[in-house]
């Protein structure tokens, strides 16, 4: 399957189970389906039905972040097994905080996180899993690189590994328990997802890029639109696009809710193959591309988007949304209108999302024409690599020199401020302002911890041109710039060679594999570390109704996993479950009052931080339920936000609806997330209210469950809705997802 495994490449495995699964269905099948159904454990058997069934899946292989990571080894490790049963992998991507430039941001972070690096490098190599060390580049482009191929069925354990789709992968974004299930060779269990189909027309061309696709259909699918569903591209309009350019697409694709997105097989994925020395991958890959890498003729959707690339205008999102599209004509007027901040204090480009080598070398083309005019950057200027590769490549070419050259910083090939690890100088905290990225998400604080922030995403072209700008107010396909001579002109259309003409720089070897035997190996988590915590087992549900538990908060609005667990300076603490736990909620608001982090004990009557009422309430025994909104639990597919409610005395999540993986993490570690039968009934539920869940002895598939809901002596009853089937209700009875394994590996029924 890559350079660094042994295990055979599937296609021949999965063209007889989709043979078998299409003659069952009798009908034609999509090309996510084919990937999907291909990966079924019993074809022959497993009831397949879009949106109803849970299909019990084999993935190929699973990739984890290091952030992440730490919980899901630690997990693993609780586990008892001796090693992983597929081809996994580490990368050390998360932890690197943008600060003063890529060498010096790197030396610092091996030095301050060396505990951890320790951690996962000696677990990788007991477990079987390989280690990809700080500095080799971001997850999901060394995937792309290196693992990634069509036909692909692989689990991450971040929210965009849909990144892989771009190479026509079905690649799915889940918490690290799920990791654990696949790394356990224990089938991996995913609600059969329904299949939004986007037809593409047209070609691209001018300013328009592939991120403006993905920023078009956000705008018409919204946060929510793809929830329970994979996103699958097909039409003319698709070999237009890089295959790079479709990795962005799809990378982004998490911000709509979708399960995942793919690409159909096309000669642009065999060129990207070719050009990271895979071309064996890319025949075996021809022989299937009709029967298996592409959808059948006359397959059916659940619903088409239809998008003419030729007409498709360049986009902006934003902000504090990634839906919240415009196109950029418009966006200088809408920005005026609201009072948004037009001024550009920083311009961003790389990040998972848009760090290819055709993107970076647009980027460098527009630069080329200012610098030509005697302009450089007005805004800060931040590039990320995404990889090892791509840094060495675009050194060698001269674009890196070139964009410092604009007033660039060249960062550590790492996440970095798209994920909050920014140590952001140039404003106080509150300080209103404008910052435009070629990222993939823009929550509230998310980039640099400052509320006021208005962060918008959209192409790494259109990042480069308003920079150089310095306004939002500013359309590159029409509006002029003025020359150090004082002569206007207008900036050419972008361009960027799709892949390097001189081929790739690998640049320096990053790259960890495991012994074939690492049974002598030790793994040592310090009992005094305050970044790394051995998992105690969760307590076992006692068989008694949930009664009269207490509202801890009742969230208002938009509430995202960053709102339940924020990144940035907690990252260091992933490994520690009690030491994270201080973030939690802590970027909710709070119904009662609109403020974030203050909630009213109800047992002393005290207002405090939301995690400090929930440690008080642990410490007594009280038991604790969150109320929340819409799409609760959106964005990152961090697990830390299930982990630290069950930690500190939570029992169940009540929201209006939820995003896909946060709701299954809930259901890994022993919570109820229960939604609203009547979306109204939110209402009903006060800071004050006691709330009792009844019936969970008879707790059935398909079963709602009721609610008493006490407000002083007025008691309401109402229907809570739940998706759990036979083998998440029995995680919730075990108390976990790994306790019931452990159950099982024990013998116990």
């Amino acid at each position: 399957m890559s350079k660094f495994d042994n295990d055979n490449l599937p296609h021949e495995k999965l063209q007889k189970t989709v043979d078998i699964i299409k003659k069952r269905l009798n009908r034609p099948l999509t090309l996510s389906e084919k990937v999907l159904y291909g990966h079924i454990d019993e074809p022959q058997s497993q009831e397949v039905e879009r949106g109803t069934s849970y299909l019990r899946l084999r993935p190929d292989r699973v990739a984890m972040q290091d952030a992440t990571a730490q919980m899901a080894m630690l997990q693993f490790i609780s586990s008892g097994l001796p090693r992983v049963a597929v081809p996994s992998t580490i990368h050390c991507d998360h932890l690197i905080e943008a600060q003063l430039g890529g060498d010096k941001d790197l030396a610092r972070a091996k030095d301050i996180n060396s505990e951890v690096y320790n951690f996962l490098k000696s677990a990788g190599a007991k477990y079987g899993v390989g280690f990809w060390k700080p500095g080799s580049g971001i997850i999901h482009q060394i995937i792309l690189e290196n693992y990634a191929f069509p036909g692909l069925l692989m689990i991450g354990t971040d929210s965009h590994t849909p990144n892989g789709g771009g190479l026509g992968g079905l690649c799915i974004g889940v918490g690290g328990a799920d990791a654990v299930d696949v790394m356990a060779n224990i089938p991996w269990e995913l609600k059969c997802p329904k299949v939004i189909g986007v037809k593409l027309t047209g070609e691209l061309k001018g300013w328009t890029s592939p991120k403006d696709v993905i920023l078009k259909v956000a705008g018409i699918l919204t946060v929510k639109g793809g929830t329970g569903a994979i996103v699958e591209y097909f039409g003319p309009g698709v070999d237009s696009i890089s295959c790079t350019g479709m990795a962005t697409i799809c990378n982004m694709g998490a911000e709509i809710g979708a399960t995942t997105s793919v690409f159909p097989y096309n000669h642009r994925m065999r060129s990207y193959l070719q050009a990271t020395n895979r071309g064996g991958i890319a025949q075996v890959a021809d022989k299937f591309q009709k029967s298996l890498l592409s959808a059948d003729e006359g397959a059916k959707y659940d619903e088409v988007v239809e998008i003419n690339l030729s007409t498709l205008e360049p986009h902006i999102n934003g902000p504090f949304t990634p839906d919240l599209a415009h196109p950029i004509s418009q966006i200088g007027k809408t920005a005026q209108e609201k009072g948004w901040p037009l001024e550009v204090k920083v311009g961003l480009i790389g990040s998972c999302t848009n760090s290819s080598y055709e993107d970076m070398g647009r980027c460098a083309s527009i630069v080329k024409q200012a610098m030509k005019h005697g302009l450089k950057s007005k805004a800060a200027f931040n590039i990320t690599p995404g990889s090892e590769q791509i840094r060495a490549t675009i050194e060698r070419d001269g674009i890196a020199k070139t964009l410092r050259d604009f007033g660039g910083v060249v960062l550590a090939n790492a996440c970095g401020p798209c994920i909050g690890q920014w140590d952001r100088q140039d404003i106080k905290k509150g300080d209103k302002n404008t910052i435009v990225t070629s990222y993939n998400r823009n929550f509230t604080a998310r980039n640099d911890a400052n509320p006021a922030t208005h962060a918008f995403v959209t192409s790494p072209e259109l990042v480069t041109a308003l920079s150089l700008a310095g306004t939002l107010n500013f359309d590159p396909t029409k509006d002029k710039l003025k020359g150090a001579d004082g002569k206007e002109f207008l900036l050419d259309s972008p361009y960027g060679d799709e892949l390097p003409q001189r081929g790739f720089d690998p640049g320096e070897d990053t790259y960890q594999a495991p012994p074939s035997d690492g049974k002598s190996l030790k793994v040592d988590v310090d009992p005094k570390s305050q970044r790394l915590q051995l998992l105690e087992p969760f307590d076992v549900w006692d068989g008694k109704d949930l009664i009269d538990l207490t509202v801890l908060i009742k969230v208002k609005g938009k509430c995202t996993t960053d709102h339940i667990s924020a990144a940035g300076p907690w990252l260091k603490y992933r490994g520690h479950l009690d030491n994270i736990s201080n973030n939690m909620f802590i970027g909710a608001v709070n119904y009662e009052n609109n403020e974030v982090n203050k909630i009213k004990n109800q047992a002393t009557g005290e207002w405090a931080g939301v995690p400090e009422v929930a440690r008080s309430y642990k410490s007594k025994g009280i038991k604790w339920v969150t109320v929340g909104d819409e799409n609760y639990g959106e964005g990152s597919s961090r697990e830390h936000a299930a982990l630290e409610p069950r930690h500190l005395g939570g029992r169940a999540i009540i929201v209006k609806s939820f995003a896909r993986i946060h709701e299954t993490n809930l259901k890994k570690q022993g919570m109820l997330p229960l939604t609203f039968a009547n979306p109204a009934d939110y209402d009903k539920i006060q800071p004050t209210s006691k709330i009792s869940l009844l019936g969970l002895k008879d707790f059935a598939p398909g079963k709602p469950l009721q609610a008493e809901i006490k407000n002083g002596d007025k008691v309401e009853k109402i229907t809570l809705n739940h998706s759990f089937n036979e083998q998440q209700i029995g995680w919730f009875k075990a108390g976990s997802a790994l306790n019931r394994m452990k159950q099982i590996a024990a013998g116990k029924k």
